[in-house]
């Protein structure tokens, strides 16, 4: 009797320790955390920085919409490295990368398609473009078919371009002539020679001292980026010819996705779209507070007429879609973004 009630007290011991494994693995389960890094350009100020706005953001939005499952890792300031480095590890390790052009070009040179110079008239037309063109869907597909990486997001950046000097104002095309211009990639610098000038690449972090030193006379970004880099510092002359929509790109790893279950996918893309609608009312809500604060602090502001305008887009627009072609890029590609962009 005292072994059968032994082996019934073994029995019971065995089956209590094996549920209380089961709820213990079953808490570390709920209470696991994943953390997930998340690499861009910029200073970690959301004031100056639309990017780490954006970040900072999705950051939030995730571990609230995840209830703490999936957490951000910021890694600001090209932290993890400059554009191609940046690229080639969001492509090998499940994480997320804040790609601009120089980033995404490699792999996919289609993407300067969007950058054609005035495609865009106003901030809609351009997030029209993006939210519901055809060219953009082709293209998400196309680049997971080359990278194995997701194109998540378009995040705006900064509004539209504007050209800025140190030697002169840029009233008409033909000011351009005899300046050296720093190039984000060979797109920009392909658009300086169209104009008379020269372009170099030069990354984003070695910009300023490029200017101060005259390495490079200008270069072209939204006002935000100039405040961002303390630009004014070294550059006079600011024309906002608005010849280009300012954009840099979400980038996901497959893996990163598919390791996520189907709510925290769900999320994730809930937080990323609501993310980027902060955004674009933060980007269209500042651009001329901004460019008064560049006239404030020195810098010549002009605003070309329309007849100016389209004497920049007489030239360049040709141009660029000319040198599109140069590249092998397929007339597919130019035919769709055209399309949506409602250009002639």
């Amino acid at each position: 009797m005292k072994n059968k009630l032994t082996i019934t007290a073994r029995k019971s011991l065995l089956k209590a320790c094996a549920m209380g494994v089961g709820v213990l693995l079953t808490s570390l389960s709920v209470n696991a955390q994943t953390d997930i890094n998340l690499s861009y350009t910029g200073t970690p100020d959301a004031e100056k920085n639309v990017l780490h706005l954006f970040a900072s953001n999705l950051q939030r939005l995730v571990e609230e919409k995840t209830n703490g499952e999936l957490s951000l890792k910021l890694y600001p300031n090209s932290m993890l490295g400059e554009e191609g480095e940046r690229m080639e590890q969001v492509m090998n390790t499940p994480s997320l990368n804040i790609a601009s052009f120089a980033g995404i070009s490699p792999q996919f040179p289609e993407i300067f398609v969007s950058a054609i110079p005035f495609m865009f008239s106003d901030f809609e037309k351009a997030r029209h473009f993006f939210d519901e063109g055809e060219y953009w869907k082709a293209a998400q597909k196309e680049f997971f078919s080359r990278t194995n990486t997701h194109l998540l997001a378009v995040v705006e950046e900064g509004g539209f371009l504007a050209f800025t000097n140190n030697k002169r104002p840029i009233h008409s095309p033909e000011d351009f002539k005899g300046l050296r211009f720093r190039a984000m990639d060979k797109s920009q610098v392909a658009l300086y020679e169209a104009f008379g000038a020269s372009g170099t690449p030069i990354p984003w972090t070695e910009v300023y001292m490029a200017l101060r030193t005259g390495v490079a006379d200008g270069q072209m970004n939204p006002p935000m980026y100039i405040i961002l880099g303390s630009l004014q510092e070294v550059q006079k002359y600011l024309t906002l010819a608005n010849i280009q929509y300012s954009d840099q790109f979400l980038v996901a790893n497959d893996e990163l996705l598919n390791s996520l279950t189907t709510s925290q996918r769900i999320a994730l893309t809930e937080a990323v779209t609501e993310a980027n609608n902060i955004n674009r009312k933060a980007v269209e809500s500042q651009v001329e507070d901004r460019i008064k604060f560049l006239a404030d602090n020195g810098m010549e502001v002009y605003r070309p007429t329309a007849e100016e305008l389209k004497a920049f887009q007489n030239i360049s627009q040709p141009s660029f879609i000319s040198w599109l072609s140069e590249q092998n890029i397929d007339q597919k590609w130019i035919d769709l973004a055209i399309k949506d962009a409602g250009i002639q």
